[in-house]
């Protein structure tokens, strides 16, 4: 489960203060001292009571007119402080049961009951309320390729437990595992997110805890859209380019959308048979695997 933080610091910080903080050393979650930073600003930041109504109020009152909040996530997240450097900072809003925008919305739209990890690492702070729960897991993922209803073996559960209100807790990335359940009443955490290049191409996935299996990516980028709607469109260097990033590309997920968006092209399914029986053959596990589910798909 996420490493549980002990960290007593009374000071309390503003939010520009916590951004410049992180921002003088940095944000790297694999470095001991990096790390003590970081958990030490997030403390501070949560210890200040005040900032994240002030500034939801200052938002309210802009009605909008400005990108004061100005967030990628929805509105279950507020963004408080955009991507700078290797960080962002982010709050978190978890509805209860009783709240009207959690019956209207349904769990989905606000991650509960979804069993899940992470491709990044992240810091996170119950700031008030008494904070979600979450059943939380742990599993390998070397040991897996990505492929839908994949075995995990390691997949272990380890507890249920909240983010209660002062609580400062290490996901790491692609080890913790946890399907979130509604606070008790209306929480808030706060949240340090370590960023790198690379991200949009590490995967993360949701799991079938029952059968312990992988249920799907969900870690799908622009790139691999923008590919299915280039070769779909036609043209001789679509086509091209979707073949050679098929066999070439260092991502599986790339590979796997391009033979994706080949076999749509196919007329018949005997033509897209021979196209993933071509992946089959391509050099990598995730698009074998998938491959070969495909195949049968098409004559089950």
């Amino acid at each position: 489960m996420p490493r549980v933080i002990e960290l007593i610091d009374e000071d309390a910080a503003s939010l520009a203060e916590a951004c410049d903080g992180l921002a003088a050393v940095g944000v790297d979650f694999d470095d001991p001292e990096r790390l003590d930073n970081a958990a030490r600003w997030l403390r501070r930041l949560g210890n200040n009571k005040q900032f994240l109504g002030d500034l939801l109020i200052a938002a309210l009152a802009q009605r909008h007119r400005e990108d004061v909040l100005d967030s990628s996530y929805g509105p279950q997240v507020v963004m408080l402080a955009p991507p700078n450097g290797n960080f962002f900072i982010r709050a978190n809003l978890w509805p209860s049961t009783d709240e009207h925008m959690l019956r209207a919305s349904g769990g989905t739209s606000f991650v509960y009951g979804l069993p899940h990890d992470h491709n990044f690492s992240f810091l996170t702070l119950g700031y008030f309320g008494p904070g979600y729960w979450s059943d939380y897991y742990e599993y390998d993922y070397g040991e897996v390729v990505g492929a839908r209803d994949e075995p995990v073996p390691s997949l272990r559960f380890v507890e249920r437990s909240r983010l209660e209100e002062g609580k400062l807790m290490l996901y790491r990335a692609h080890r913790d595992v946890h399907a979130q359940h509604p606070a008790d009443s209306l929480s808030v955490s706060l949240n340090i997110m370590h960023t790198t290049g690379a991200q949009g191409w590490l995967d993360q996935y949701r799991f079938d805890l029952d059968k312990r299996q992988i249920g799907a990516i969900v870690s799908g980028g622009p790139s691999e859209a923008l590919m299915r709607i280039a070769v779909g469109l036609g043209g001789d260097q679509a086509l091209d380019l979707a073949e050679r990033f098929a066999h070439h590309h260092p991502s599986d997920r790339m590979r796997l959308a391009c033979w994706d968006a080949l076999a749509g092209m196919a007329t018949d399914a005997a033509s897209r048979d021979a196209v993933w029986q071509r992946a089959e053959l391509s050099g990598s596990r995730l698009v074998a695997a998938e491959a070969l589910a495909r195949r049968c798909e098409l004559f089950a």
